[in-house]
């Protein structure tokens, strides 16, 4: 009898939490863009929450608007 496969659920943060990783995600970018070098006030995940993308710093980036809808369109 084979395994039966799982759905990995990824990490989710309570709100304080989040903006702790948020504002350390910032810092580690410089407070830019990490695409253009523009000042960037946003963080997305790389691989989307939607997607089973977890709240971790390895899969955060700062980018600004204009950035974060080219990667994502």
């Amino acid at each position: 009898m084979s395994a039966l496969p799982f759905k990995v659920r990824p990490i989710r943060l309570d709100a304080e939490a989040y903006e702790t990783l948020r504002q350390q995600v910032l810092e580690r970018d410089g407070w830019r863009c990490q695409l253009c070098g523009s000042m960037a006030v946003e963080v997305h995940h790389i691989e989307r929450r939607s997607q089973a993308g977890a709240d971790a710093e390895e899969n955060l980036i700062t980018l600004c608007s204009a950035c974060q809808r080219r990667i994502h369109s």
